[in-house]
């Protein structure tokens, strides 16, 4: 408990806050002094020719979320699968696109890509804290050709602080069950033309698994920001400049292996002995300079950026025999772990049993490092040509990244429930380099004719990749490539009348494989549809849209984290994936001080493939044309309702989900292709969180919430191995304080 009252007191700053409120349909912060946003204005928000959501900070605050995924189980549209129940590593996709470690959607941070490596490496083993953000915009539609490189499903962004105009400042302190505690600080300030803000975040939890021979499942996270801007403004141009830098780690308990499921029915918390010594370690630090030029009729936009980011993943892979032999993998022994074959293994997996030379316990050590730099320019311009207004947008980037790979094995033995090293030395398994340097350009102009808003865009991406392997022996194991495309985009937008409008548009979805993958293999792309109807009162709003995305190839890189050995790609060919997304907001005035905000959002997602194939790819196997894709929910809805007033604020958050395939194929019995997960799936998912705040004084407020409030113990993946919990009902208490 020591240890984290001093963490929090180390990275807690104060000063005074704005009175607390709540509300879905909240106006978004002003983004004038930093361009930070994707979305921009409220006025934009409603006349975009596409899907777009913003969730502001009286949002975000309304329940203190820790988990991206609660937080876009608001946003229609967005697919998840949960992982490790905290959130620490989100699988998010959009309309259909895999979810696997994001690694299909652009992630930003304050309009800038902020993943590990977005070219050479995707998937996003790192995600920004967003207890610390102020809004989190989602963009789907044609509008994602202005970010990039993957334009098939659309572009998360995560907005961080302003620099406050005048001193501001807040201290947020909170505790919970399971250990977990939170202490999140900012004080900043504007003294002439200088602003500054410094803001710091940590966040941890003992954990609410179990392991059997006890020992930490939990975590612990540190982030710290700081910005500084010099404002140099004359009276006929806006101008500033800006750094921001920012540090953050990680260190987690938390493992891959999952439970059988009789296990999970039994005790969905328990972790097996063999997980013991599994954790990810990391590091990640960024800096970014920004330009910001604006005149009546123009702005531009100057950013130049780096990051930096090491991780050390030390977790179970499998088992290994001195003796040679067929052995099964963790998922054909959790699956069936009552076979001759596969009891024994799986009483060493417990600790029920000791292992031999035959049954030695593989540790896997993904280290890697990564790092990610580049120049964004981005410019806007108000013209008026030919007789006619129009907004064009446009926008170049230069960007490099590389991952570089030095994953290592170390055996162990299974001893009275311990592991215990065998003495034999620790191996190098993979050691490798990818590198991607990547030009990119975008432009649109949209057009009015009076209630017509035409807006046609374009996208190119031109990217050379390499892939080396540095292993001794195996330096002839290299490869170049490129890939040059253009992505083209148009959409329009109707207002029939005052409150009723009507948008459609189209886009061709991109999504480049990496320097490691074959240049055999396509990359993938898709030709996306969407319309839709937007309906606009001062108290409420009502939005639906349907999409059709026709993918002419999908591929699917498959990794540790989905059950395979080796980063390996897939191809599966024509794959349909279409839907209907559907948003209610609606906010009643009652009695004199208290107001009802209520969001319902609702998605309805079909897919098919369009032919019969057989995959090696687990999460596809033998596919039937008409299958469809695995980890894809038919049916998401959400329902968020409170009721506040100046002092009070009460709002619940109730969720559900269909139940998701694990594979696109269905058991077959007697066959040799037989997926080991052909035919399960995951649990339907009900969840509901309730939150509660009362504002002591004009400075002060506490709150408290409870999440999964129905303690309800569902299986969200059986991937990589074996079946997987969401959290347990957690209840946490915290204060917040302004001066």
């Amino acid at each position: 408990m020591q240890k984290h009252v001093l963490r929090i007191l180390s990275v807690a700053v104060a000063a005074a806050c704005q009175t607390y409120s709540a509300s879905a349909m909240a106006e978004p912060a002003d983004s004038s002094l930093e361009h930070i946003s994707i979305i921009g204005s409220q006025q934009q928000l409603d006349t975009t020719a596409g899907s777009v959501t913003l969730i502001t900070e009286e949002a975000l605050e309304a329940f203190e979320f820790d988990d991206i995924s609660r937080v876009l189980a608001t946003v229609p549209g967005v697919n998840i699968r949960q992982e490790d129940g905290f959130g620490l590593r989100p699988n998010i996709g959009f309309r259909g696109v895999t979810p696997e470690r994001s690694k299909k959607i652009n992630i930003m941070e304050d309009g800038v890509l902020i993943g590990p490596a977005p070219y050479s490496a995707p998937a996003a083993y790192y995600f920004p804290m967003v207890s610390k953000m102020t809004a989190v915009e989602v963009t789907k539609g044609p509008s994602t050709i202005a970010y990039g490189p993957n334009t098939v499903a659309g572009a998360l962004n995560l907005v961080t602080r302003q620099i406050p105009g005048e001193q501001t400042g807040q201290l947020d302190i909170a505790g919970g069950t399971d250990g977990y505690y939170k202490g999140h600080g900012y004080y900043g300030n504007t003294i002439n033309d200088h602003g500054f803000l410094v803001e710091g975040i940590a966040i941890g939890s003992d954990g609410f698994k179990s392991l059997d021979n006890g020992g930490d499942t939990g975590f612990e996270k540190i982030d710290v920001m700081a910005k500084w801007r010099y404002d140099l403004s004359t009276a006929h141009y806006d101008q500033y400049v800006q750094v921001k830098g920012g540090y953050s780690e990680e260190t987690s308990n938390e493992t891959y292996l999952g439970l059988t499921d009789d296990d999970f029915a039994e005790d969905p918390y328990r972790r097996y002995a063999a997980s013991a010594l599994d954790k990810m370690d990391w590091e990640h630090n960024q800096l970014q300079l920004t330009h910001f030029l604006a005149g009546d009729w123009f702005d531009v936009t100057t950013r130049v950026y780096r990051n930096n980011f090491e991780r050390a993943w030390n977790k179970i892979n499998g088992f290994e025999s001195s003796l040679g032999g067929q052995i099964p993998t963790l998922q054909q022994i959790l699956t069936n772990p009552a076979t001759e074959q596969n009891a024994g293994y799986y009483g060493i997996l417990t600790g029920q049993s000791d292992s031999t030379v035959r049954e030695k316990i593989v540790l896997g050590n993904n280290a890697r490092e990564y790092y990610s730099l580049g120049v964004q320019v981005d410019i806007s311009l108000d013209l008026n040509l030919a007789g006619f207004a129009h907004q064009v947008e446009f926008g170049a980037r230069y960007h490099s990244d590389e991952i570089q790979r030095n994953h290592t094995a170390t055996n162990y033995f299974m001893r009275s429930g311990e592991l215990a090293l065998t003495g034999e030395p620790t191996r190098a398994t993979t050691t490798n380099t990818e590198q991607t340097d990547a030009f990119s350009v975008y432009a649109s102009d949209t057009v009015s004719f009076g209630a017509l808003s035409l807006t046609a865009g374009i996208r190119g991406e031109f990217i050379d990749g390499e892939y080396q392997n540095r292993a001794p022996g195996f330096e002839q194991d290299f490869q170049n490539k490129s890939t040059r495309i253009w992505l083209p985009a148009i959409s329009a937008f109707y207002q029939l009348t005052r409150e009723h409008a009507l948008f459609a548009g189209f886009h061709q979805g991109f999504v480049p494989t990496s320097p490691i993958q074959s240049a055999s293999i396509d990359v993938e792309q898709s030709n996306n549809f969407e319309a839709g109807w937007r309906f606009i009162q001062p108290t409420q709003r009502v939005e639906l849209v349907g999409f059709y995305n026709d993918y002419s190839n999908l591929i699917e890189s498959c990794s540790i984290s989905a059950g395979c050995d080796t980063d390996t790609t897939f191809q599966a060919g024509d794959v349909d994936v279409y839907g209907v997304e559907a948003s209610y907001q609606r906010q009643w005035q009652v009695m004199k001080d208290w107001s009802l905000p209520l969001n319902v959002t609702y998605t309805h997602t079909q897919s098919e493939f369009n032919q019969t194939f057989y995959s090696e790819f687990a999460q596809w196997g033998f596919v039937e044309e008409g299958a469809s894709v695995p980890y894809l929910s038919e049916n998401m809805v959400s329902v968020s309702l409170g009721l506040v007033s100046d002092k009070v604020d009460i709002h619940i958050l109730t969720s559900y989900s269909d139940s998701m395939p694990e594979s696109a194929q269905q058991a077959l019995t007697g066959d040799v292709r037989d997926s080991t997960l052909a035919g399960k799936e995951t649990d339907a998912l009900l969840n509901m969180d309730v939150s509660a705040g009362y504002q002591l004084t004009p400075q002060s407020r506490v709150y408290a919430k409870v999440t999964n409030l129905l303690d309800n113990e569902d299986i969200v993946s059986r991937r990589p191995y074996g079946a997987r919990p969401n959290m347990s009902r957690q209840f946490q208490l915290g204060v917040k304080y302004a001066f």
